[in-house]
């Protein structure tokens, strides 16, 4: 007896498009520990996933580090705390701020370029050519980019956040009058020999989420060209939502007590 395939409101597009960037991945990463590597087209994408994106890393950092200094050191100057200011921002920032933010950052730069090139390949019948010429489309196109970013976000993440804690320094020098050197004292009494690692441990594992959901976004466009925008749009949303619910899973279990 034949089973019934489920109603499509039990299966929605959008977990059977997750399913399927799952797989993707898992093949990707396989083909990864292998050494299968598409080196030809790996520079590109470290170009792409790495320097196209420093600029906008350094002007949001330049920001997140002085507005949120300016509202942490207004606050602790108020209360006499004033030499504490350097040590919590490094710690907001090496602990959570960072890491999600050099996150949404490089999904609005990096993982649309990733979805809507993929897409276009996918609905213009590339993929389709690349599997005929017996060449594995997971390696040839999903392998070099998952490198990248897993290479290039949590370079980004330590750009950030020196640029911010050095922004931050500034501001509470100009703004505050703090001394530098009670400053930079604050940020090595408070942070942990562990945070810079886990921090890192976050980009890492947020940059494997955005190269997996963007490429299985990617190839797994259906219909014309209108369908690349939706695609696009989808796999951000994606993103920012399993970012968002991996983070509290890695703040619970890097810093839960």
């Amino acid at each position: 007896m034949r089973s019934r395939p489920l109603p499509s409101w039990l299966r929605p597009r959008w977990l059977t498009r997750l399913g399927e960037s799952l797989l993707i991945g898992g093949q990707a990463v396989s083909a990864l520990a292998k050494g299968q590597i598409n080196t030809a087209d790996l520079i590109a994408e470290l170009m792409e996933a790495g320097p196209g994106s420093f600029l906008i890393v350094i002007i949001t950092g330049l920001a997140a580090g002085t507005v949120f200094n300016i509202q942490v050191a207004a606050e602790l100057t108020k209360q006499g705390a004033g030499a504490t200011v350097g040590g919590i921002l490094a710690l907001g920032l090496a602990r959570e701020i960072a890491p999600i933010l050099t996150a949404t950052l490089v999904t609005g730069k990096v993982a649309t370029a990733y979805a809507a090139q993929l897409g276009t390949m996918k609905v213009t019948e590339q993929i389709d050519a690349i599997t005929m010429l017996r060449t594995d489309p997971v390696q040839y196109l999903v392998v070099p980019r998952l490198l990248a970013m897993l290479i290039m976000t949590p370079v980004q993440c330590l750009l950030f956040f020196g640029v911010a804690v050095w922004s931050g320094q500034l501001s509470s020098t100009i703004v505050y009058s703090i001394p530098p050197e009670v400053f930079w004292n604050s940020v090595r009494g408070w942070m942990e020999p562990s945070d810079l690692p886990a921090m890192l441990l976050k980009a890492v594992v947020f940059g494997l989420q955005i190269a997996v959901i963007s490429c299985g976004w990617g190839l797994t466009t259906r219909g014309g060209p209108k369908e690349v925008g939706t695609s696009t749009t989808g796999a951000v949303v994606m993103i920012l939502v399993t970012v968002s619910l991996m983070d509290v899973v890695l703040t619970q279990l890097l810093f839960g007590a």
